[in-house]
């Protein structure tokens, strides 16, 4: 089904087209006529599948056919990377016609952000911080905003933005049509929906809390200590042309950084340490192919759009399990494949289960037979003095080309046979040259 038999107008149908967007996905399909109608709507779907057109290609359509006068349209986003990425979908949808957008984020000048608003842009992309600032500076106006868009509402609840989300809509017309987008619907944001939402369709894409299809998933066992030593392992032995690496601090996220450089790798970090030019430029980087991998925070993580990534890899197990969910849905987007990793040590195991409770399937266990798994920790330190680098116990990355394709022992776990996992689980996939330099 094309999205002119949807019903939008022509000058968006030529914005898809020029885009290069075939069809609407499921939950494009089943929002869009429902918000052309102006009816509220919640969609529970998984990322990479479209939820960013799926609210805006109706708003555009919607306002097109409205007075222009003020801004009309507000999205709320839980990160600034979100923001970023879903004004960059507006701009290119909206080409043809005469409605403007503008971001509204914290990061960047505010007297740009105050004239968009002055000026009364048609809609406005936003991270509740700074908005709620400028409105309580009356320097922006939401009063003729009758159309609001929740966007990873999950992940606002999970960034504590809801209170703010509230004072924001209370600048609002009481009467409002509001679409509210989630990759997951833990209880809170149900209840919310209940709160802000009258009479909604009710898209739910794929089971609640499940992960994207085409994404192979596995878990390696390994000491806390050689995590980091493992991680380096795969990157140097398996075919991975684009990594995601997530790990729960920025000091992690830092510390991982800077041993995978050590190995010859291309590294950008994305985490509340960095300035938000570093943050941009790290996205934008990694988007373009600059950097082979990405070590990120899960929040500063959220809503990263990246079609290419081909492998995840979780150095932690995240408490909820819902965060999995995110972290992964990072590839296999947009009917891609791709791989995802999880390293858990022992008193991760009981974290684990929940999340494969929660996702429905028990996660293949991995070992490597050419990692060495009993180097010890490295001693206590003194105080004030630094543990040698090299990734806990791990010997020095060696600068020699990665050994032969070797079969690992999967604990009596079917290994999936693809030609970009880890040597181990693949008999004679395709291997990488030696570390970059």
């Amino acid at each position: 089904m094309p999205f002119k038999a949807l019903g939008l107008h022509p000058l968006i149908v030529r914005a898809t087209q020029d885009l290069g967007y075939q069809e609407p996905t499921p939950v494009q399909a089943g929002a869009i006529p429902a918000a052309l109608e102006g009816r509220d709507v919640l969609a529970t779907a998984q990322t990479g599948t479209g939820k960013t057109a799926g609210f805006l290609l109706p708003i555009l359509h919607r306002l097109l056919a409205q007075p222009r006068g003020g801004t009309r349209a507000l999205v709320l986003s839980p990160t600034r990377e979100l923001a970023e990425q879903i004004q960059d979908v507006c701009t290119g949808l909206a080409k043809h016609t005469p409605i403007q957008s503008a971001l509204v984020v914290g990061g960047r000048p505010e007297g740009p952000q105050e004239r968009a608003f002055r000026a009364g842009v048609d809609i406005i992309v936003a991270t509740p911080g700074r908005l709620l600032d400028m409105l309580q500076r009356n320097v922006a106006k939401l009063d003729r905003a009758t159309t609001l868009v929740l966007d990873e509402a999950d992940s606002l609840f999970d960034m504590g933005f809801l209170p703010d989300v509230k004072r924001i809509m209370a600048r609002m017309p009481a009467r409002k049509h509001t679409l509210l987008f989630s990759a997951t619907m833990p209880p809170v944001i149900g209840q919310l929906a209940n709160e802000v939402l009258r009479n909604p369709a009710v898209v739910q894409i794929g089971r609640r809390s499940s992960t994207a299809v085409g994404i192979t998933q596995a878990a390696y066992p390994v000491p806390t200590h050689l995590k980091t030593a493992l991680l380096r392992h795969l990157l140097r032995e398996t075919e991975m042309p684009s990594v995601l690496v997530f790990t729960r601090t920025k000091f992690g996220a830092k510390k991982i950084a800077r041993q995978v450089a050590a190995d010859g790798f291309t590294v950008a970090e994305l985490h509340s340490n960095r300035t938000p030019s570093q943050r941009t430029a790290a996205m934008e980087g990694f988007r373009q192919g600059k950097f082979q991998v990405m070590v990120a925070t899960n929040i500063a993580a959220r809503g990263l759009d990246v079609n290419h990534i081909t492998h995840v890899i979780s150095t932690d197990v995240p408490d909820v399990p819902e965060d999995y969910v995110h972290r992964i849905g990072r590839t296999g987007r947009a009917g891609a494949t791709g791989d995802a990793f999880i390293l858990f040590s022992r008193d991760e195991e009981d974290s684990l289960a929940r999340i494969e409770r929660q996702v429905g399937q028990r996660l293949p266990r991995v070992t490597l037979p050419d990692f060495d798994y009993t180097l010890a920790a490295p001693p206590p330190q003194p105080n004030g003095a630094k543990p040698p680098r090299g990734g806990g116990g791990s010997r020095p990355a060696q600068s020699a080309k990665p050994k032969s394709p070797k079969r690992p022992q999967g604990q009596g776990q079917p290994q999936p046979k693809r030609s970009n996992t880890p040597k181990g689980r693949s008999g004679g996939g395709s291997t990488r040259p030696g570390p970059r330099k």
